[in-house]
């Protein structure tokens, strides 16, 4: 599958929707050259904000906006989104706010800057706040769909993608809709569950285990809140259940399925990174295979659970 960028999708969508949308403002702390919105800038620049290394108030900026009839766009890497989370909570969400959070470089993404850049924590504080939308695209195509989605959806979304390696999932953006699980493959055996640029690596588990003579489906689960409500059937039809996920095992992914399957007895394995931080690295694909995230350490830490 070919390699495509997060972040250049990003900018190229927020690009096409401010074509179609003078509400649309984008906001940004000061990361825009890295996030690609700085592309947004240079075309709209009456519409562009650039509040700094601030993110608190970015998001107070953008909940002024929104109660003036806008549609803000926050970005910021998502790490440091984080640094916003009350505000996020007592500001946008508790009031519904019609502010769309969009952060790249998440999950372990920003390898070479080490564990203070890689946000393992987001998911899991995002889908606290009652009423947040949370959305991780799998590739480029999706990006872009959900993306536009998200910004003509009323209320609150926190979106996060990744920075640069994205294989290629979806050939259309409109393959994929906002609160709709995707099914990718079908297989009796076992369900693989994952979301972010972690779908791509379990349909490549999903093939060797083939050879195995295992059929296992695979399911882009990329809202994860809220969480579409056909999950639980297509987890009873297996009742072998494998999350994956590029975010720590704790309140992420898998503990969201784990509480939607947790009353219908269906076994289920998380796969994430364990109760850690991350660390530097001069090579991604190196870093998610010392953390057991690539292909073989992920069939290496279900294979016990298939047996």
């Amino acid at each position: 599958m070919k390699a495509e960028s997060f972040r250049n999708a990003l900018g190229e969508k927020l690009l096409e929707l401010g074509e179609r949308n003078r509400q649309l403002i984008v906001l940004d702390s000061d990361v825009g050259d890295s996030t690609k919105t700085s592309w947004f800038r240079q075309k709209f620049p009456d519409r562009f904000i650039n509040v700094g290394i601030s993110e608190q108030d970015m998001i107070g900026i953008a909940a002024g906006l929104s109660l003036e009839g806008m549609i803000p766009v926050a970005t910021a890497f998502s790490m440091f989104i984080l640094r916003a989370w009350e505000q996020i909570r007592n500001t946008i969400a508790r009031d519904n706010l019609n502010v769309k959070i969009v952060t790249t470089h998440g999950g372990l993404s920003d390898f070479s800057d080490g564990s203070s850049h890689q946000c393992l924590e987001d998911i899991a504080l995002m889908r606290a706040i009652p009423g947040m939308r949370v959305i991780i695209p799998s590739d480029a195509a999706s990006t872009r769909g959900l993306l536009e989605q998200a910004v003509m959806a009323k209320g609150p979304v926190y979106m996060r993608i990744g920075r640069d390696f994205c294989p290629n999932i979806y050939v259309d953006e409109d393959e994929v809709k906002l609160g709709e699980a995707k099914v990718l493959q079908d297989g009796d055996d076992l369900v693989l569950v994952a979301c972010g640029v972690m779908v791509s690596f379990a349909l490549q588990v999903s093939k060797k285990l083939g050879k195995k003579g295992l059929k296992s489906s695979v399911v882009d689960l990329h809202t994860i809140k809220p969480m579409d409500g056909k999950m639980i059937q297509i987890c009873k039809n297996s009742g072998r259940v494998v999350t994956i996920e590029e975010h720590s095992i704790i309140g992420g992914l898998g503990s969201a399925v784990c509480e939607a399957l947790s009353e219908h007895g269906i076994r289920v394995k998380r796969i994430g990174v364990a109760d850690e931080f991350g660390e530097s690295s001069r090579n991604y694909q190196e870093l998610l295979q010392k953390l057991k995230l690539d292909v073989d350490g992920i069939i290496k830490q279900l294979s016990s659970f298939i047996k």
